[in-house]
């Protein structure tokens, strides 16, 4: 909704108004210099003063039109960050016992977040984490990651299994998709709606240390045990969401128990596929492993050792989204856990 200023003409929005008057005085010393009796003087020294005086205005004006632009991309600069900071929000160092710490790198300059999503929340089912990647990046990616992601901080709340996590997330990244076909919201890339997808990897955490997963299309995170980096599962992963319906049925992944001390490592596919400039991978499960035997082993140091060792091995900035989200187990003992009958039966669990 435009708003106008008393007295300003309607129609004429107040922005155009504001630039206009902050040239009102630069434009007004132009014009005396060029009004000046010294601008019409055949004399050389006259016409040299009168060429200086209408140089230095001429300067005046671009140093004010410059700062004014800045100021105006700052405030529009820090906007955008406080609008980035709600959508992929930095996790509390601590969930209920257990030690987090993420960072994202975005692969477009200038931006904070990407096609990369995640997210770990306590509920009352267990703590529950999500980690995600959009088809591409840029302001597409963020749309769809935005859908996702709103999704999951209402259904982890809400849903008492995984699978109705799931199911609650396939149906959002529906309809984000049947608004794009209908031509509500256009990507930017201009990719069809067709294309669109996004992989999601869900896990929970009991009380008692077992871990339940859920995956389309990811990864698998790493366990760190404090001598080695081992994948927490081998399971084939679900097709990706917005490619194709889920199955009817959802079993859950049981992915063992998070013992006090042991760490996940879940990841987004530009950790593992960042190239040196000889087209090498970068080798992540050996530097998870190498950062598993060093002490203190906290999330953040797993996180500074990943960090140091990708920007060292990469070539320029990166030139895929990273996401990495990091659990420890900090719990001295596991209580001992509520029987949950059969939520956790790979049939029912759906």
């Amino acid at each position: 909704m435009i708003r106008f200023k008393p007295g300003a003409p309607r129609g004429v929005p107040p922005r155009f108004l504001s630039r206009l008057s902050s040239l009102a005085l630069p434009t007004a010393w132009g014009a005396v210099a060029v009004a000046c009796p010294l601008a019409r003087d055949d004399a050389l020294g006259a016409r040299l003063i009168s060429s200086a005086v209408l140089c230095a205005v001429g300067t005046g004006i671009v140093l004010h039109v410059r700062r004014r632009m800045l100021r105006e991309v700052r405030h529009a600069r820090r906007i955008a960050e406080a609008a980035q900071s709600v959508l992929l929000r930095p996790p509390p160092p601590r969930v209920e016992g257990l030690a987090v710490a993420a960072v994202h790198l975005s692969a477009d300059p200038g931006a904070r977040i990407g096609g990369d999503l995640y997210e770990v929340t306590a509920t009352e089912h267990g703590v529950r984490a999500v980690i995600g990647d959009v088809r591409g990046h840029g302001l597409g990616a963020v749309r769809t990651g935005a859908a996702v992601l709103g999704s999951f901080r209402e259904a982890a709340h809400d849903e008492k299994t995984l699978a109705g996590v799931l199911r609650r997330l396939e149906r959002a990244m529906d309809r984000h998709l049947r608004e794009r076909a209908d031509g509500d919201h256009p990507a930017p890339d201009g990719a069809p709606a067709a294309e669109e997808f996004v992989t999601v990897l869900l896990l929970e955490i009991d009380p008692d240390g077992e871990v339940h997963a859920l995956n389309c299309g990811r990864p698998w995170p790493y366990r760190l045990t404090g001598t080695d980096a081992e994948p927490l599962a081998r399971a084939d992963p679900l097709p990706p969401l917005g490619l194709f319906p889920l199955p009817g049925d959802l079993p859950t992944a049981a992915c063992g128990r998070l013992l006090p001390g042991d760490i996940l490592v879940l990841h987004t596919d530009g950790a593992e596929e960042a190239r040196d400039a000889d087209g090498r991978f970068f080798p992540f499960r050996d530097v998870l492993t190498e950062a598993a035997r060093d002490r203190p082993q906290t999330p953040q140091a797993v996180l500074r050792a990943v960090l140091t060792a990708l920007l060292d091995h990469s070539v320029g900035p990166p030139k895929d989204d990273v996401a990495l989200l990091i659990l420890r187990n900090e719990r001295c003992s596991p209580p001992t856990r509520p029987t949950r009958g059969a939520s956790r039966s790979a049939t029912a669990d759906r």
